[in-house]
């Protein structure tokens, strides 16, 4: 079931085009961070302020089903504002290439968090320096799958 409500773009030129082309193309244009070819997902949530519907790309760390959504804002000092869409409201869709999913975010803290990272390292080796340039912990979501096995919805 679609997020339901009005779609507020990115102020950010880059996302919303993103976003226009991964959405309009079914997840199979779009799908690579702008120039590094490494694949990226798109995630919907609601706004913890306006309420609205927001959507963001995000690099592709995926296991066992599972996401992680890394709060890394390139190193900046402050967390990016869908840090606190998701503490807000965890409930989000994530879609992957033609896939999407209902789930559910939550952030992980202590040996899960550690592993998460390696994870999104490997995934992203630009984390591992936005974090060394950053003077905040960089948070880290799992994103769990609402239903375990569920059809997918498509594009």
């Amino acid at each position: 079931m679609p997020f339901e409500g009005e779609y507020e773009p990115s102020p950010a030129q880059w996302v919303r085009e993103q976003v226009e082309l991964y959405e309009s193309s079914g997840g199979t244009r779009g799908t690579t961070l702008r120039d590094t070819g490494l694949p990226v997902v798109v995630l919907t949530m609601r706004g913890a302020r306006s309420g609205r519907i927001r959507k963001v790309p995000l690099m592709r760390v995926e296991h066992g089903g599972r996401y992680a959504a890394v709060a890394s804002k390139g190193g900046d000092p402050s967390h990016p504002v869908w840090y606190f869409n998701l503490r807000a409201d965890p409930h989000i869709e994530l879609q992957d290439g033609p896939e999407r999913r209902r789930m559910t975010a939550r952030e992980v803290t202590g040996d899960e968090k550690d592993q998460w990272w390696r994870r999104a390292v490997a995934a992203y080796p630009p984390y591992a320096e936005y974090q060394e340039k950053a003077d905040r912990v960089i948070p880290v979501f799992v994103l769990e799958p609402d239903d375990p096995d569920p059809a997918p919805t498509g594009g």
